[in-house]
């Protein structure tokens, strides 16, 4: 009898030994499946992290709520660390949070895709713009290079000019000579060219006489006059009334020191430019 109940507890413990391992083994593998899903979750929220880590906008607005976003994904990780893989209510919860972060991505996605495109557009148009600008201030400066120049060419056009400037020297009869002891005055003749669309009216001719020293002579005072801007010192002039043929003019510079032997030259100018010179030697 005794052996019999000695049997019958054997196998009662031998069943609730198997019972015991059995719900162990199940348990222990439900833990470690629950641990690999709180590590599935913990990795997909780094993930989610770093790809919120990487966007950024173009608009302020966007990138403040960007950072909110990060904030929450942060928070959750803290909050999942900390929560036993047991729990399953909270990492259903965190599963949850963590889709909806996934859609609020997508959707910063979209907006920041759009305003890239719209940024990159308007950059475009800003280049085009610029490039329009450029072209149009090239094709101004352009017109104005080529009027000034068509204006220079007119002015430059409308200049009285001069031929045949010619250096003598006349005695006391009023006839030429080249002895020095003889000269009363020194003669400079030259004739103003046709020009149609020159100014008519009167024009005053300068002419500058330099001595074998190089020294302008002048009369009792120095006179001056002023060619393109600039002021010179004239030994004699005249006035001519030029209505655009040619004219012959003739100017006469007496010395009152007399004429020494050498070489004498003579400039000859209008209010504008230089129309000539000429030299002459005396012996």
């Amino acid at each position: 009898m005794m052996k019999k109940i000695v049997i019958t507890l054997s196998v009662v413990a031998a069943v609730l030994l198997g019972v015991l391992v059995f719900v162990w083994v199940s348990k222990h593998k439900l833990v470690k499946d629950l641990n690999l899903e709180k590590e599935d979750l913990t990795t997909e929220l780094v993930a989610l992290q770093n790809d919120y880590a990487t966007l950024t906008s173009i608009n302020q607005a966007i990138n403040d709520s960007l950072d909110v976003e990060r904030e929450k994904v942060g928070q959750l990780i803290e909050r999942l660390q900390k929560t036993e893989a047991t729990n399953r209510s909270k990492i259903r919860q965190y599963e949850k949070e963590l889709g909806t972060l996934r859609s609020i991505m997508k959707g910063y996605i979209v907006q920041i895709d759009s305003l890239n495109t719209l940024n990159t557009a308007l950059r475009q148009q800003a280049t085009e713009a610029r490039q329009e600008a450029e072209e149009s201030r090239k094709q101004y400066d352009e017109l104005v290079t080529t009027t000034e120049a068509l204006s220079a060419k007119a002015s430059a056009g409308a200049v009285v000019k001069a031929r045949g400037v010619v250096l003598s020297a006349i005695n006391a009869s009023n006839k030429e000579t080249d002895r020095s002891s003889r000269v009363e005055k020194l003669r400079t003749c030259l004739s103003l060219i046709v020009n149609s669309i020159a100014e008519k009216g009167p024009k005053i001719i300068y002419i500058r006489v330099k001595g074998p020293d190089g020294i302008l002579m002048t009369g009792d005072q120095q006179r001056i006059f002023t060619v393109d801007g600039e002021e010179m010192i004239y030994s004699a002039s005249r006035e001519v009334d030029y209505q655009g043929d040619e004219v012959e003019v003739c100017i006469y510079f007496a010395s009152g020191q007399g004429f020494v032997k050498g070489i004498y030259n003579v400039e000859v100018y209008s209010s504008e430019i230089k129309l000539g010179s000429a030299d002459l030697l005396l012996r």
